[in-house]
């Protein structure tokens, strides 16, 4: 099958506009912000705007046994969007309708390549809210966070993106369009194939609509710094945080390398003699209170110092510290790799413990920051990708913090995916009964194995 082929056969049913074939243009989609990832050289590049243009993509690729990776704003960090040689990249980001929002059932029906925060401002008019909120929710897609199931600052109240997917339209591999799920509150009926997609990255189908639940738009929310002497003492409130039944919107957790890459980077005079820094945030009613509440469990942590914000604007600039954190890191050594491993609460504190063992044993700075409520942690590996052997010693510790994370009764990926980079140890996750499992799951989705081939397993 020649490239030309190809090319003729999308523009039978695409306009000329929504097909890419500079190669100076299309290797700038190859891959997504991930690390240590291979991406292969796309054949083309196609923008649908219309579900029927997308059918139109996979009934060709069916027909002509083509691969295809489907794409959002590539902001992903496992390789999970990165091209095949010689596929069709499917980039979904031109298909950005809000279609509704309806304050009656607290749904929104969304395209895939409408922004996070752009639904989120959209809902906020009519008094609701969208909850999940990845760090990098002004630029990544709905579309991409229903793929990789992704998370963010708010999960330890709000749960994570797949709580939030009530019903989907997907266009399957070989053109078909299967729709799942529901629009009302409620709804048992058959298998949860809905689920099913979410966090699939891509390998079972291409989500062309979703409808979404929302949430009444909370009271603005107070942030509670805390410091610590040591990690294990902030692991320790967040223990007692958790048991003492409180309800954070945000549990955050930075250690000390984080703190210092942030001030270093932008000049926020976080404290550099803490080991660890817990953020707490309440939207409750009376956030003080609780943040009282709180501020006490962290100093019978042992917490040196507890600073709860008088209003939202200080509270503002704690949460910008915490987001910074991995652009901090990047800045430590020029490349990152970000780890997403995820552990009982119970747990955290050994896992801290244990990247720094693995820091010193391979000579690499290591920051973690945390989504402390729910145990998922990302230590971020710092280094230097022009130097060979520390290029390989950044590569064997996040492996060994994988290890780690499962040896301690926790996941690979608690919101990142797999993609590329952790195909070996969803493997080892999995075990042989459930890896068969998935697979024949693939299978019967994408019987011709076209479907972003190579991520996952």
């Amino acid at each position: 099958m020649s490239r030309s082929h190809l090319i003729d056969r999308l523009l039978a049913g695409l306009p000329a506009e929504a097909v890419l074939t500079d190669p100076d243009v299309t290797v700038s989609y190859a891959h997504d912000m991930a690390s240590f990832c291979p991406a292969g050289t796309p054949a083309v590049v196609v923008l649908p705007r219309t579900v029927e243009q997308v059918q139109h993509v996979m009934r060709t690729a069916t027909g002509l046994r083509v691969p295809v990776v489907p794409q959002g704003a590539r902001t992903g960090l496992s390789g999970g969007a990165n091209a095949a040689d010689d596929c069709v990249v499917l980039s979904l980001t031109k298909m950005d309708r809000i279609i509704e929002i309806d304050p009656v059932d607290r749904i929104a029906v969304v395209e895939p390549g409408v922004v996070n925060a752009t639904l989120t401002r959209a809902v906020n008019e009519h008094g609701l809210h969208y909850p999940p909120d990845p760090s990098s929710w002004e630029m990544c897609t709905i579309g991409g966070n229903i793929g990789t199931a992704a998370g963010g600052l708010c999960c330890v109240k709000y749960g994570v993106t797949a709580e939030y997917v009530l019903g989907l339209d997907v266009v399957l591999a070989d053109g078909r369009l299967l729709s799942t799920g529901r629009r009302t509150a409620k709804g048992v009926a058959g298998y949860d194939l809905t689920r099913l997609f979410v966090g699939s990255e891509g390998s079972l189908g291409i989500v062309v609509r979703a409808v979404l639940a929302l949430k009444p738009r909370p009271p603005r929310q107070l942030v509670l710094a805390a410091e610590f002497a040591s990690a294990g003492a902030a692991c320790d409130a967040v223990c007692r945080i958790m048991a003492g039944g409180h309800a954070p919107s945000l549990l955050e957790l930075m250690d000390r390398t984080t703190v210092r890459a942030v001030n270093d980077l932008a000049h926020m005079g976080l404290p550099e003699s803490t080991e660890a820094l817990l953020l707490a945030a309440f939207d409750t009613p009376d956030p003080a209170a609780d943040l009282a509440a709180v501020g006490a469990l962290c100093e019978a942590a042992g917490a040196t110092q507890v600073v709860p914000a008088d209003d939202t604007a200080e509270s503002e600039l704690l949460l910008q510290a915490r987001r910074l954190s991995l652009n901090a890191l990047e800045a430590v050594k020029g490349t990152t790799m970000i780890d997403d491993v995820c552990v009982p609460r119970t747990r955290l504190g050994d896992l801290l413990d244990g990247v720094e063992r693995i820091a010193g044993k391979y000579g690499l700075t290591i920051g973690v920051c945390a989504h402390a409520g729910d145990g998922n942690t990302h230590p971020t590996v710092c280094f230097d990708a022009a130097d060979p052997d520390e290029a390989r010693r950044a590569r064997e510790s996040f492996d060994e913090i994988m290890a780690l994370g499962l040896e301690l009764g926790g996941t690979i990926t608690g919101e990142h995916g797999v993609g590329v980079l952790k195909k070996e140890w969803l493997a080892r996750e999995l075990g042989p009964v459930g890896l068969e499992m998935q697979r024949a799951v693939k299978q019967l989705f994408d019987p011709l194995g076209i479907l972003n081939p190579g991520k996952l397993f």
